[in-house]
């Protein structure tokens, strides 16, 4: 071998930095550099969301409410108050009976753990082995609905002290519930929990715990319950109204089913002992009759109306009457009694009988607030149909200062005494006829005396003079708008609710500023927290179309030719208006009388108080069922008597005129016009005439007592026509009566024109023509 042999190694692979082995190092530590970065980047952030969500949580945990044995093992009923704070009802707490751990079959705590949370004995309140395999399921849907993130020590928790509304679904809410079920398990052994659990959920038709359930569905305490039976209860407060044997038996069998099946993979029981439960019917063995169950405290019905209404409000924000509330309303149970014995016990107000039915709502002039409501009476039925709050019966001449004359004043300037015509008129591209009452026709008048008396054919001729458009506008801001479009023909009727009409005509008396009526204004939740409701205060229309309307409106109830005489309490500042609506013709199944109508109303108002009540029938077509001449002045002594008695130790003071109006008076009444509009250009379209020439042509001297005739906004497309009369009483108790019918037009709006009966006289019309039957 040759010696002293040297070696290059410039062209070395694995000499040199250029080499092969060398580039290739370089290239694999330069790959692996980013890849720990990056590692450890994730790890990083995975460390900093660990620290940030366990400082969030220990917040979050500070923060959470007292949780006591009491809210744990007590009912969870919801008190309702009245508006001096003391308690009138408890949602949810009459129908419980509570069981002992001791005394609750092993079989029913097996099927509870089984079906809601399989891993209850071995977890300390949260199981995030639940959380992930709930994750996991709910992601493949293979969970079958038989496991849920949450805890049985969790939906405790959840029902003991939070509120079960969706808003507070909250990641603040589900932190402090699992804070408060790491507590619970600490400070209850496993059998305490279930023990609440079982006597706290709901389980439907208000039944509350699994004993009532026991002796509601089966007429048997839970210790004498079959295997199906207690399967069949485990399984219901995930839906108690969707797993109710009696009405959705499918449901319920698969339901009771799945919590079989799932005491078979506990191993709780055997296979062949939940096939053979299986075979039996879920019908087998409910018991036919159950413990009375009620909803109030309060035995007498007094608060009924106002109670369901409270529910509705409830359930509309999302809340539950079983969610441990505080709820504070706006009810004066001493209006509330009162206005329900006028309806039911004092003779004085003198119904003819138990079928005639009534709808009152009593409001805050000032806020909005309903202190009382009355849906029925002589109502043997808990929790029946609020006739305060239904939209199917026509407000009659109510209207008129809502619809006519308040848009009149408020977008055309018109004075009180604004002359309109009184003469013969047929609605626009019909040919119906309008008539009133009389039949007969004053010619010119002043719009005053037209609303006092209530005639039709002027107040007509106003709202075409306004326009719908604007009429539209004028009611929406009073809370009153419609599916369709108003026809003229509204302006004389529409189909709104006594709770609609109150808080609009207390617009009237508060100035023109409308509040929507609410029921609540307040509620506490089983955590301390409260919410307080109110509603915003709406410029609905100047101080001055408020007061001119007002003053309008003293008139039908002090004017000796008012519409509204019966109504008047004695010294007391109030104003108001009638409606009755009159039979369309042939629908009567029988014979009807000289005077009869469908439906008679009545809504007034002082500054403290506005009042709306509707008397009729529920069923006014058959016989028996209309309303007579003296039967149409209730109304008003319902309002007179309770309007009465709730001002007392009130103040009483009537309303200032605002410093933009003129007062001027002449033939005994005292008239305003908004200054810079005291004369008011002829309109060919009404007959108007200029103001300045209403001294120059004299109002009709024929002030005798009148009544009015209304059409409707119809709200049922099975009502094909309505119509509408008017009645007053003078202060001598001389009694007439009028009546006005109308055939629909659409299924929204009816057509007006029609019947009116003044003595032996009685007009006739279909929807296009009149004639008089004497």
């Amino acid at each position: 071998m040759p010696k002293n042999i040297s070696i290059d190694t410039s062209s070395n692979e694995g000499g040199s930095s250029n080499s092969r082995v060398n580039k290739n190092k370089n290239n694999y530590e330069k790959g692996k550099f980013p890849f720990k970065k990056v590692l450890l980047g994730i790890l990083g952030f995975i460390s900093f969301m660990i620290i940030l969500g366990t400082g969030v949580f220990a917040y979050f945990a500070s923060t959470a409410p007292q949780i006591t044995y009491q809210s744990l093992s007590s009912d969870n009923s919801t008190k309702i108050y009245d508006d001096k704070k003391h308690v009138i009802s408890r949602l949810g707490a009459q129908n419980r009976d509570y069981v002992k751990s001791n005394k609750i079959p092993t079989q029913l705590k097996q099927a509870i753990t089984s079906i809601e949370d399989r891993r209850f004995y071995k977890h300390k309140g949260v199981d995030p082995i639940g959380i992930v395999g709930a994750a996991a399921s709910n992601a493949t849907g293979s969970s079958l609905g038989l496991q849920g993130g949450s805890t049985l020590t969790q939906q405790l928790v959840k029902l003991s002290v939070f509120s079960t509304a969706y808003s507070d679904r909250t990641l603040k809410r589900k932190s402090q519930e699992a804070w408060l079920a790491l507590k619970v398990e600490r400070s209850y052994s496993k059998d305490k929990i279930l023990e609440f659990y079982i006597n706290k959920v709901y389980m439907g038709n208000n039944v509350y715990g699994m004993q009532t359930a026991a002796e509601y569905y089966y007429g048997k305490s839970l210790s004498k319950l079959s295997l199906s039976e207690l399967a069949l209860l485990a399984g219901m407060p995930q839906s108690p109204s969707g797993y109710n044997p009696y009405l959705y038996p499918k449901y319920a069998t698969q339901r009771r089913n799945q919590v079989l099946n799932a005491m078979v993979r506990t191993k709780a029981i055997s296979s062949e002992q939940a096939e053979h439960a299986k075979k039996v019917s879920v019908k087998a063995g409910l018991a036919k009759t159950h413990k009375k169950t009620e909803l109030s405290t309060v035995k007498e019905k007094y608060i009924d109306s106002y109670l369901k209404q409270v529910i509705q409000e409830l359930k509309s924000k999302g809340l539950k009457t079983n969610a441990g509330l505080k709820v504070y309303t706006n009810l004066d149970l001493s209006a509330q009694k009162h206005l329900y014995k006028l309806a039911n016990n004092n003779p004085e107000i003198g119904f003819p009988n138990n079928r005639m039915q009534v709808g009152a709502t009593l409001v805050d002039s000032q806020t909005g607030q309903v202190k009382a409501m009355l849906g029925n009476r002589k109502s043997k039925v808990a929790f029946g149909l609020n006739r305060a709050v239904q939209t199917d019966r026509s407000s009659g001449s109510t209207m008129k200062p809502l619809m006519d004359y308040g848009p009149a004043i408020e977008y055309l300037k018109y004075p009180t005494y604004q002359l309109v015509n009184d003469t013969p008129y047929t609605y626009p591209g019909t040919s119906t006829v309008l008539k009133d009452f009389d039949l007969r026709y004053q010619g010119t008048i002043t719009m005053h005396k037209a609303l006092i008396e209530s005639r039709n054919i002027p107040a007509i001729r106003t709202l075409q003079n306004v326009g719908i458009n604007k009429a539209t506008d004028f009611l929406s801001n009073l809370g009153i708008t419609f599916d369709n479009t108003p026809t003229l023909q509204n302006g004389i009727g529409a189909y709104i609710s006594s709770e609609q009409e109150a808080a609009a005509y207390a617009a009237f008396a508060n100035g023109g500023v409308y509040h929507k009526p609410y029921l609540i204004n307040k509620i506490t939740f089983p955590d301390g927290k409260s919410t307080n409701y109110e509603t915003k205060s709406v410029n609905a229309m100047s101080p001055e179309t408020a007061f001119m309307i007002t003053a309008m409106l003293k008139g039908v109830m002090n004017n000796p030719s008012g519409s509204g005489t019966a109504a008047k309490v004695p010294g007391l500042y109030e104003a108001g208006k009638t409606g009755s609506t009159q039979y369309p013709e042939n629908s009567y199944k029988g014979i009807l009388p000289g005077y009869a109508a469908m439906d008679s109303w009545f809504t007034g108002y002082t500054r403290n108080y506005s009042l709306s009540i509707w008397t009729g029938y529920d069923h006014p077509l058959e016989v028996g069922n209309y309303l007579s001449a003296n039967d149409l002045t209730i109304a008003q002594r319902i309002y007179k008597y309770e309007m009465q008695y709730i001002s007392q130790n009130l103040s009483n003071n009537d309303w200032v005129k605002p410093a933009n109006l003129t007062q001027v008076s002449r033939n005994g009444l005292t008239d305003y016009y908004i200054n810079g509009y005291s004369a008011i250009q002829p309109d060919k379209t009404s007959g108007a005439f200029s103001s300045s020439a209403i001294y120059n042509n004299e109002p009709s001297s024929n002030y005798s007592k009148q009544t009015d005739s209304t059409s409707s906004v119809k709200r049922s497309t099975s009502q094909e026509s309505s119509a509408s009369s008017e009645s007053s009483t003078s202060s001598e108790s001389s009694t007439e009566s009028s009546k006005d019918s109308t055939s629909s037009s659409s299924t929204e709006s009816s057509s007006s024109s029609s019947s009116n009966n003044t003595d032996d006289n009685q007009q006739s019309s279909s929807n296009s023509t009149s004639s008089n039957n004497n």
